[in-house]
């Protein structure tokens, strides 16, 4: 039995038209740019519409992402995720992969695998960044698909630089902004796959899909199916989660811990989990037995800084009454540290 009943759910993030940013006056510009601001300070989410992705080219990105998923574990394992996280792109099973919040220890790290992510992925990144080559399948495995994933990631790429430049005018940050500081666009496209499972594995977390956690670059930008599932901390009650539900035609783009520090927690890191979808969450009893929770697909793209990059408080976001809360570090050094953990066995 798959459930398939809609429920109507409200959201607490903002949904802001970035057209006007795109192509608006300067006037314009400003004014979204405070309600991008507004809404990182206030919950670190945004859903973002008229932001220049065409839904055409989404639904091919999504049509390609099941092809490839679809195929034999055989041959999506002809793309494997090299052993640990310095190097991370190509194909990862359900279960390599175990999001950590912070947890570095090899104790923790190994308590947190204890309920495994019932998820697969597959990582790919911009064509010019040498320190991670892409992997992809044989070319004849699935005709078509790396041209498309390679002519999909600039969409993406020049989303987060727009985004940027909001964020630079919402701070005056001096031309050229911050965009310059992601000049080498290391970015990494990611296919996102939940298989179906039974609603009592997730009740009872026999295994989870993600657990909570927070991104750790500067920007996620996060495309969604019409599953469900996605939610998100409030940050003023840590432990009360509220659905972050698909919005038509809209990206839903948050901060990552790298931005959150570079901005002196201005804009919030907010923790985020994907769990039981509105659709099924209220059946229980008996019911629950036979209920199967759908395949859930998801397409974030994950935005860091260039990796000499050093994070530190920007101008405008600390002074005497809000001192700099962190010491200085590399993009890179922060964002390894972090991957480590991801999949350290």
């Amino acid at each position: 039995m798959t459930a398939t009943n809609k429920t109507t759910i409200t959201s607490p993030i903002p949904i802001i038209d970035f057209s006007k940013f795109l192509a608006g006056s300067k006037a314009d510009k400003l004014q979204i740019a405070h309600q991008i601001d507004s809404a990182f300070r206030d919950v670190g989410f945004v859903y973002l519409t008229g932001h220049g992705v065409d839904q055409q080219t989404l639904s091919q990105c999504f049509a390609w992402s099941k092809e490839f998923f679809n195929l034999p574990l055989a041959t999506k394992t002809l793309a494997p995720h090299p052993p640990g996280g310095s190097h991370h792109r190509g194909y990862s099973a359900p279960g390599l992969e175990k999001v950590s919040q912070h947890a570095y220890d090899a104790e923790a790290i190994a308590k947190l695998r204890e309920v495994p992510d019932f998820k697969e992925s597959f990582e790919s990144g911009n064509t010019t960044d040498e320190s991670q080559p892409n992997i992809w399948l044989p070319e004849d495995a699935l005709p078509g698909f790396r041209a498309f994933m390679e002519s999909f990631f600039p969409l993406c790429e020049a989303l987060v630089h727009r985004i940027l430049d909001a964020l630079s005018l919402a701070l005056d940050v001096p031309e050229p902004g911050l965009s310059p500081t992601h000049s080498e666009s290391l970015f990494q496209l990611r296919l996102l796959h939940y298989p179906s499972i039974g609603l009592e594995e997730l009740k009872e977390n026999k295994r989870s899909r993600i657990n909570a956690h927070s991104d750790f670059g500067t920007l996620t930008l996060l495309f969604q199916d019409s599953v469900g599932g996605l939610e998100v901390e409030d940050p003023k009650q840590p432990g009360r989660f509220s659905p972050a539900p698909p919005v038509e035609d809209a990206v839903l783009v948050n901060i990552g811990d790298l931005m959150a520090r570079w901005s002196n927690d201005r804009w919030r890191s907010t923790v985020h989990r994907v769990g039981i979808p509105p659709m099924v969450g209220g059946i229980g009893g008996k019911e629950e037995e036979k209920v199967l929770v759908p395949d859930r697909y998801s397409i974030p793209f994950f935005a860091t800084a260039n990796m000499d990059t050093v994070i530190e408080a920007l101008p405008g976001c600390w002074d005497e009454e809000r001192p700099r809360k962190y010491e200085p570090v590399t993009a890179w050094g922060y964002v390894q540290m972090r991957m480590a953990a991801l999949y350290a066995s």
